[in-house]
């Protein structure tokens, strides 16, 4: 089985729990369509590069 890695950037603007829910709306989408979490990690608030 091919393993691959999703980094998702979402808006700062988001509160933590509007966040939680979209990553558990991705992590439902992607086992429904037969997809396996094998490792999630949450990096946090990160300041990019650009605005």
């Amino acid at each position: 089985m091919q393993q691959y890695e999703t980094v998702i950037i979402l808006t700062p603007l988001l509160s933590v729990e509007a966040a939680k829910e979209v990553l558990t709306k991705f992590n439902k989408l992607m086992t429904d369509n037969g997809a396996e979490i094998v490792h999630e990690d949450n990096w946090g608030l990160k300041k990019l590069a650009y605005p």
